[in-house]
Order: structure tokens, then sequence, then C-alpha cells
């Protein structure tokens, strides 16, 4: 496939890469994924988040690298157990750091989009039975200090990353923190994460009337193992459900309503501004009628791309179709994640091609998409799987701390400069031969 001409992208399309704190910063020593790496095979690799990136310490320079590739937006996230190390006690050192964090970030051109929370807790916060109990006022206090303090700076407010997958890798798989195998607890941290969007989406606004709210929401392609009606049928069910529901259910948590929502045609939620996706791959489905706990499906990875070393089949066009599917929402979207794990870089060229050529078709198809975060900027800590899992732009060295592009970090930032691709960038792809101009 080749790109018979030049794709442009809107004017003010915004371009960049995505971090969490905790994935990054290092020195987090007060929160649950802190406590959890403690803890023996919990981490893949047996690594641990500090130093790893040392973003605490190096963002300066961190931030003056992405600016020199061409970006001009990046996703962060502040963390919680920083700002609030205990209940009700506000960490001012803190709070002053990340101002000097964010007043960098613009002072290299790039937009923030701040997460308010992805994935960590405080530890207080765990230890009194985290999101599967009620402490929203908790998080809500937390908010409202955050975006007080930093409305000057900030547009794009992420309120909650990933819901659906912090509910069921820490509540049914059990591999996150806290590590419950429990559909009913699963149920009782979702619903608190969507309450409390909505109630922050509230207060964020009576603070900043002009900010940008969304989350950052999970979405995969799910098609059907085979021409079978039952594979159709399910395949189609777990679409609706797993990548509908949740935007469903954010004005109102109840499961007739979600799965109503879901399952006929979407609607706009009244409390988001913009859509943030995180997509990844694609599933096959074929129907499991013995597994009620997987919605009588089974879900096996795609079978004709190329595998990432999570075993995920890269699957550019399930993109655009899951894109395409969010029109009738009628809400500007940010692609907030996107990436591939992989050691060589082999891979990430062809796949930032391909998938920016969806993300274009969508926008040609009338999605409103208004930048593209990929994720992520530097190789990372990548939560159970520790340091293995490489889906940086830019190659660390966690002994060294050094920093390298990687040849596809020089391909996007051709991109990013010019704001389109360009044949030229699928025959750098195709050949392996980038440069820094």
């Amino acid at each position: 496939m080749t790109i018979p001409r030049r794709l442009d992208f809107p004017e003010g399309f915004l371009w960049g890469a995505a971090t969490a704190a905790h994935q990054v910063e290092g020195h987090n020593f007060a929160n649950s994924w802190w406590d959890w790496e403690a803890q023996p095979g919990r981490i893949r690799d047996g690594t641990r988040s500090h130093p790893g990136v040392d973003h605490w310490t190096h963002y300066e320079d961190d931030f003056a690298l992405l600016a020199s590739l061409g970006h001009t937006a990046h996703r962060l996230s502040i963390e919680w157990s920083r700002v609030f190390p205990a209940p009700d006690e506000v960490n001012h050192a803190a709070l002053d750091h990340y101002r000097r964090v964010l007043e960098t970030l613009r002072s290299y051109g790039m937009a923030p989009f701040v997460t308010l929370h992805h994935f960590s807790n405080p530890r207080w916060f765990e230890q009194r039975g985290s999101w599967r109990v009620d402490q929203i006022d908790a998080f809500l206090q937390f908010v409202e200090t955050v975006v007080t303090e930093y409305r000057d700076l900030v547009r794009w407010w992420i309120t909650i990353n990933e819901p659906g997958v912090y509910a069921n890798l820490g509540y049914v798989e059990g591999i996150h923190p806290p590590g419950e195998r429990s559909l009913r607890s699963a149920w009782a941290a979702l619903r608190h994460l969507m309450t409390a969007h909505r109630r922050a989406y509230a207060l964020i606004h009576r603070l900043q009337p002009e900010a940008q709210v969304g989350i950052s929401h999970h979405v995969a392609a799910y098609t059907p193992y085979s021409a079978h009606p039952t594979d159709r049928f399910i395949a189609w069910l777990h679409d609706r459900l797993l990548n509908h529901a949740i935007l469903a259910g954010l004005d109102d948590p109840s499961l007739t309503t979600m799965a109503g929502r879901a399952l006929l045609r979407p609607r706009r939620p009244a409390t988001l501004d913009f859509i943030g996706i995180n997509y990844y791959t694609r599933s096959e489905v074929r129907f499991a009628p013995n597994r009620p706990r997987t919605l009588f499906g089974d879900h096996v990875p795609g079978r004709q791309g190329p595998k990432t070393l999570f075993g995920w089949e890269v699957y550019p066009r399930g993109l655009r179709d899951v894109l395409l599917a969010l029109r009738p929402y009628r809400l500007p979207v940010v692609i907030t994640e996107n990436g591939i794990a992989e050691e060589s870089d082999t891979l990430r060229p062809r796949f930032l091609v391909d998938h920016l050529r969806a993300v274009h078709a969508a926008i040609r198809a009338g999605v409103d998409v208004r930048g593209y975060l990929h994720w992520t900027a530097f190789d990372n800590f990548e939560w159970a799987e520790g340091l293995q899992m490489r889906f940086g732009l830019v190659h660390v060295d966690f002994a060294t701390g050094r920093r390298t592009p990687k040849p596809s970090a020089w391909l996007y930032a051709r991109i990013c400069r010019r704001n389109g691709l360009d044949p030229a960038d699928w025959r750098a792809a195709q050949s392996g031969v980038f440069s820094a101009r």
C-alpha cells in the first residue's frame, strides 16, 4: 500500500506524545504502585519504576528534546500522592514543581493535556478501600487543588485514564493493584470512577469555564473470528458494550443505562467536551457459550498483521473504524494513546504512517479529530510488565539515563513539522532510512 499523494491534516492539528507520572517520573514512593512493585512476582521482569526514566529530574531536557522533534502538544499526568501525601495534607513543594513543569512545557510551544488519574492512587487512599468504596470527595479535593493551581496554564483536562481497564486489571484479572478477582468489586470501582468523572467535570467547569474536559477511553477493534452468525453477533455485542458502554454511562452509571445506550444509537454525553481515544489493536471474537463472565465470548489476537512484544496484532484499519463509530457522539476526538511495544524499532515507523493514514481517513469522513498523541514519548515503566516493553519514540538507557531518538522519532518529527503525510514518509518507513531533517 502506498500514499499516492500528500495527506494534509487540519490547520492547528496537535502533534505530540503521551506519558504518565508513575511510568516516567521516578521518585514516587507513596502510592499504590510503589507498594505493588515491592511484592515478589508482581512485575514480570522484576524491575521497579525508580529511578527508571527519572523525568522528575530531567523534565527540562526532555521537553527540549520533544520540541526539537516537532511536537506541539504533550500529555502528562499529575501524581496524586505527591500533591496529597496524606488526607487533607497539601504538599506545596510538589505543586510548585508541577507549575515549573507546565511552564516549561508551554515555553517550548507545547499544549499540555493533563491527566488527573492515571492508574495510581495515594497509599492512604488504597488502604481505605481504593475505588471499591466511595472516596470520591477525596479525589475531588485533589482535582480542585490542581485545577485552581494550574488553570492559567492548562486548557485540556483528562479526568480518568481508561476506567474500564483500571477496573478490569485491578479487580477482575488481579494483575494491577489492589489485585482482587471480584466482579462485584470491579463494578463498584467502575461506577465510582464514572461518578468521579461526572462530578469532576462539573467542578472543573465551575473553576475554569473555558476548560476542555474529557476522559481517555480504551477502545479496540472487535471483529468476528469466523463468518458464523454466532461469532458475528458476539463480536458486534462486545464492540457495543466494551467500546461504548462507558461513554454511555458517564452521565448515569447504571447497568441499564450503559447497556441500553450502548446497544442502541449512542448519544452525546453531557459531561464530555472531547473524547480521548487510546487504541492499540484488534481482537477476533468467537462465541463461548460456557463463559458468562466474559460475555460469552473469547478474544483471540488478530491473525493477519505483525505482532508486538505484547502479542498484539498491528491493525491500523481498526483505528479508522473506531473513530468512524464515534461520529454519533458529535464530539471532538483526540488520540490520547496509540503505540507499539518492540525492541528494535523496525515496526514502529510503518505503524506510525499506517495509523496516521487511518486517522486522516476518519477526518475526511467527518470525524472531528483534533490531535494525535503517540504512546509514548520515552521508553518507560510499563506497569506489570516492568521496563521490558519499549513503547518510546526515544530510547532510554535505564542504567545511564541517556536518551536517544529512535528512527521512528525522526520520521514522526518530519510528519509533525509538515502537518501531514508525504509519499516520502511511506518510502522511509519501508526502507528504514531516516534523518533528522
